[in-house]
């Protein structure tokens, strides 16, 4: 048989779409007889909204508490402190509220309640690598004490993955983390609960999900189911983001691209992506750049690098895109160029003198490794920099 391979499905039960968050999160709780319901979120969303003390209100008796420690990109030191927070206040459920930050935060936190872990040095056991040859060694990691339910308020995707990542500040590297049952039980998209979200992280972060739909797409191992999905993503999230960009109050068109979302990370975790992702993880690491921005510069010099390697793929793309047939990056840098997007590196933040540190600290990342068009040392790395200076 030409065609064979295993999708796997993640441990999530539920996804509630167009549902008030508070009302969604209150049905989660009572299904499972929750007591004592943690929330996690950041510190604006907690402070200058109304999302997170509206959901607290909702749960009245069954709310435990709030914890806002979780900072941007995920240093292993705040995953550390919110283990240690959920070991002191013992909650039968948590909510996590807000984008990839805390929603990571808390996955690679549920990796350490599953393992006991109580030291920095101790995650270092549990992190995927990459064996010589190229082949994956994913550290098995057990049931976590309690589960986790998402509400998201960016385009991330995080919500649809088990998978987790976290910087060690030591070396600046950024690694994944993975458990069947870190992912979210449940998944709540409100689009009301996006309207504060500022206007670049939303449309950023959409660039995220249309780099999730394109990078499985145009995998070195595709499948037909994720193929569906993402074309079907690319086409809402591009025309429902251009329509955000335009009024920002429409929330029929946020709801049309969190639907995107879902669609477009059917391959998360479960196809093999490539340098795009993989870069822009040590852009994050290395320079802070905003893991939306990370898409948004990197995804068209990716394309046109690996355009040779899988040009049919691509031509998918483009037209998903509503582009005819043709290189994908022309389709990719039109949506970024129409969201008002930056689109090279420099616009970003990042300077030549971090190319090493980036470009070092990339070729061993899990998604390069799976890079259609394969790459196997940093000189190759500079060279797609240099195309997205």
């Amino acid at each position: 048989m030409a065609l064979k391979g295993v999708y796997r499905f993640i441990a999530q039960e539920r996804v509630h779409f167009g549902k008030l968050a508070g009302d969604a999160v209150l049905e989660e709780a009572v299904l499972r007889d929750a007591k004592r319901v943690l929330i996690v979120a950041s510190t604006t969303l907690a402070e200058k909204t109304d999302v997170v003390t509206n959901i607290e209100r909702k749960l009245d008796s069954r709310y435990a508490d709030t914890w806002t420690g979780t900072r941007e990109h995920v240093p292993r030191s705040s995953v550390l402190e919110l283990v240690s927070y959920i070991r002191e206040v013992q909650p039968d459920l948590i909510v996590t509220v807000g984008g990839g930050t805390p929603i990571d935060t808390v996955k690679v936190a549920l990796v350490g309640l599953a393992e006991n872990i109580g030291t920095a040095d101790e995650l270092d056991a549990y992190y995927i690598r990459v064996k010589q040859g190229g082949a994956l060694e994913v550290p098995p990691v057990g049931a976590p004490p309690v589960r986790q339910i998402i509400v998201p308020t960016t385009l991330s995707g995080a919500e649809f993955s088990n998978l987790g990542a976290a910087v060690d500040p030591k070396t600046e590297i950024k690694h994944l983390y993975t458990g069947h049952e870190v992912c979210g039980d449940a998944v709540i998209l409100d689009p009301t609960a996006c309207l504060h979200t500022p206007e670049w992280l939303w449309l950023s972060t959409g660039m995220r999900a249309v780099d999730h739909a394109v990078e499985s797409i145009c995998s070195k191992a595709p499948q037909p189911f994720t193929d569906a999905t993402c074309s079907r993503a690319l086409g809402m999230l591009a025309s429902s983001m251009r329509q955000t960009k335009a009024d920002p109050s429409d929330t029929d068109a946020r709801l049309q691209s969190q639907l995107g979302v879902w669609l477009a990370t059917t391959g998360l975790g479960r196809i093999p992506w490539g340098a795009s992702h993989g870069i822009g993880h040590q852009l994050g690491a290395v320079a802070n750049v905003p893991h939306g921005h990370c898409s948004c510069v990197m995804l068209p010099s990716v394309l046109r690098y690996n355009f040779e390697t899988n040009s049919t793929q691509q031509d998918e793309v483009a037209r998903a895109m509503g582009h005819a047939a043709g290189p994908a990056a022309d389709a990719v840098a039109e949506l970024i160029a129409d969201l008002g997007m930056p689109s090279r590196l420099r616009d970003v933040g990042v300077t030549r003198e971090q190319f090493d540190a980036i470009a070092q600290g990339s070729v061993h990342n899990v998604f390069v490794s799976q890079n259609p068009r394969k790459i196997e040392s940093a000189d190759q790395i500079l060279e797609i920099l240099e195309m997205a200076w």
